[in-house]
């Protein structure tokens, strides 16, 4: 088992309001580490009053890359990267919004670059650090209607293996993570009809555990590595299994997106 280390003064979730990112950001604030949240909305709810936010606009690319280069916490052993942008909805690619593809290509892969450039170097300094994605299981199985949603996670996920083969994990451990299937997230909620059954989907909280084990062990033992979090709390590398697609087939697509 991968010995523990000292926890770090501070840790930064981006697009951590909300969904996945803010399972992390409780996780991490729950252990005492200073945790600083960068994204659009301010976090509410439970935990709230835990986090501390700055606003961060991804699709504004001068002011974002300001933010992430001067507003990062001093004592910074921690980041996770979550951000992401869907569309209003599931769409042909020749019926794609402009603006919809460039803002998915502003957030889910410029934004990304953006917070490990800045990251990286303060990560380094505080060694052992982790730099946390979250990617998904569409970089795995392209799907019907989601064209740049697919092209952008794959293109995140080719960016930040890259990252880790460029790194050092005895400074830096660089870690995927994704979810074996649908999250009940505001923003997955903003794109459903009303009525619709959330039952099946896995909540935020489920990524709770492997943060805390990635911020105590600062992820040493998968370094490198793309974990799929299961509903149960559990995790397994996506070596031993890729997650099923979330596609559904196109006759039943379009009602519900």
């Amino acid at each position: 088992m991968t010995s523990t280390v000292p926890l770090p003064t501070a840790a930064a979730v981006i697009g951590g309001s909300t969904g996945i990112g803010r399972g992390v950001a409780d996780a991490w604030a729950a252990l005492g580490v200073e945790t600083h949240v960068f994204s659009r909305s301010r976090p509410q709810g439970p935990g709230a009053d835990r986090l501390a936010w700055t606003r961060l606009d991804l699709r504004d690319a001068e002011e974002a890359q300001r933010v992430l280069r001067y507003g990062l916490p001093t004592g910074l052993g921690l980041v996770c990267y979550s951000a992401v942008y869907y569309t209003g909805r599931r769409a042909p690619f020749l019926e794609t919004d402009d603006q919809d593809w460039q803002d998915q290509f502003s957030v889910n892969v410029h934004g990304l670059a953006w917070t490990a450039r800045a990251a990286l170097p303060l990560l380094r300094a505080a060694a052992p650090g982790l730099f946390l994605h979250i990617s998904s299981e569409v970089v795995y199985n392209a799907g019907p209607h989601r064209a740049g949603y697919a092209a952008t996670k794959a293109a995140a996920s080719s960016l930040v293996r890259s990252v880790a083969l460029e790194t050092d994990p005895a400074e830096v451990s660089v870690v995927e993570a994704m979810p074996a299937g649908m999250v009940d997230t505001p923003g997955i909620r903003a794109r459903r009809s009303e009525g619709f059954d959330y039952s099946d989907y896995m909540a935020p909280g489920a990524f709770a555990p492997l943060a805390a084990e990635l911020a105590r062990t600062r992820g040493a033992a998968h370094a490198g590595d793309a974990l799929v979090v299961r509903d149960d709390a559990t995790w397994s590398s996506v070596a031993a299994g890729t997650p099923v697609s979330q596609s559904r087939p196109l006759a039943h697509q379009l009602p519900e997106e």
